[in-house]
């Protein structure tokens, strides 16, 4: 009689599976498979050995997307800036370390218990020697990172990897006005790749850089142009390496990012910062308006703001290698600029650069 009554639920109850938590199972388990495919691919390339281009089915996307992960990266950002004891910092920062390969020697801070949370280290500075400019070439790597595709746009179609391309259209958004840009009005009629190339002869071009959880994760100006207009579009947060790149076509399209839009020298000039799983905080330094990864959003939606206004004719003056933004973990950047047809990258598919490193040059 003394002893203690066990209340237990109904078997019922507690099996009892809700939908959100089978798609939380289903997708991430689905995303766990893709990644040991991706590694798998990896492998293959590095013996030098040919991979078919496979996509993924609309279904396939869908289950993916199924994934929060989203409130998964915002749950991370909050991770990221718990302030860890002194004597913890050093042993989870060299297993970071040794788990991506990150060179500590060019920190502008070598010591590891300087850094209170990981937001900190992963934004950690350089050494200014670390990164010099290039400045024999007129358009620099924009930041660490690995070339993923480059050359002209043809047929309002961007390379995102080999054989996968996506709308520049559906990237970019609809066009700007021309009087924010400085650009001359494009005959009606033609094609959204033409009315952005702005002088007679040019061409379009653009290059893709994925950066990994391992490299420095600031970005930089690549090149001397002004930037007019900011567009924001919130979005999925899939995994962009190059795998999944390589998997889902138009990713960059489904993914979250902003696109600064202006000009340089030769004519229209953007950088699209793309954001990806864990990577829901995209940085703009000289844009305090910009909020990335917020918990609503409607789909298909974006949201555009003009550094042009009564008081600033001019936009915001970039210089070649100037601190422009940060992502929080990895990700990717894409260039997309107008050039005369003598511009020529100076790269190979696949290679690894660095911020500061020429990418191409007349």
């Amino acid at each position: 009689t003394d002893r203690k009554k066990l209340h237990t639920a109904p078997v019922g109850q507690v099996f009892r599976l809700r939908p959100f938590h089978v798609l939380v199972a289903t997708g991430g388990g689905y995303a766990g498979y893709r990644k040991y495919e991706d590694y798998k691919l990896e492998q293959l390339e590095k013996r030098g050995i040919e991979v078919p281009v496979k996509l993924a089915s609309e279904w396939e996307v869908a289950l993916y997307k199924s994934v929060p992960t989203r409130l998964l990266s915002r749950a991370w950002g909050r991770l990221n800036q718990v302030e860890l004891p002194t004597w913890l910092r050093k042993p989870v920062y060299s297993l970071y370390i040794w788990t991506f390969g990150v060179n500590m020697k060019e920190a502008a801070v070598e010591d590891l218990h300087h850094y209170r949370n990981l937001s900190e280290f992963f934004r950690r500075k350089l050494k200014p020697q670390a990164r010099p400019v290039c400045c024999l070439h007129s358009v620099i790597s924009p930041s660490d990172g690995k070339i993923l595709n480059f050359g002209q746009v043809k047929n309002c179609e961007v390379e995102q990897v080999k054989g996968v391309t996506y709308s520049l259209e559906s990237f970019l958004g609809p066009r700007i006005s021309t009087e924010e840009l400085h650009f001359s009005q494009a005959p009606p009629g033609n094609s959204f790749q033409q009315q952005l190339v702005t002088k007679e002869g040019n061409e379009l071009y653009h290059c893709v850089i994925y950066l990994a959880p391992g490299d420095y994760h600031c970005f930089h100006s690549p090149t001397d142009w002004r930037v007019s207009h900011r567009r924001h579009f919130p979005g999925s947060l899939m995994s962009v390496n190059p795998g999944v790149a390589r998997w889902i076509k138009e990713l960059f399209c489904h993914n979250e990012r902003v696109v600064l839009t202006g000009d340089w020298k030769h004519g229209f000039f953007s950088l699209t910062a793309v954001g990806a799983t864990n990577v829901g905080s995209i940085r703009i330094y000289f844009d305090r308006d910009l909020h990335t990864n917020s918990p609503r959003y409607s789909k298909g939606s974006y949201n555009d703001f003009s550094f042009i206004s009564n008081n600033n004719k001019e936009g915001i003056p970039m210089r070649k290698g100037e601190h422009l933004g940060e992502f929080n973990l990895g990700s990717t950047i894409v260039l997309i600029f107008e050039a005369p047809k003598d511009f020529k990258f100076h790269l190979k598919a696949g290679q690894k650069i660095r911020f500061g490193e020429a990418l191409g040059s007349l």
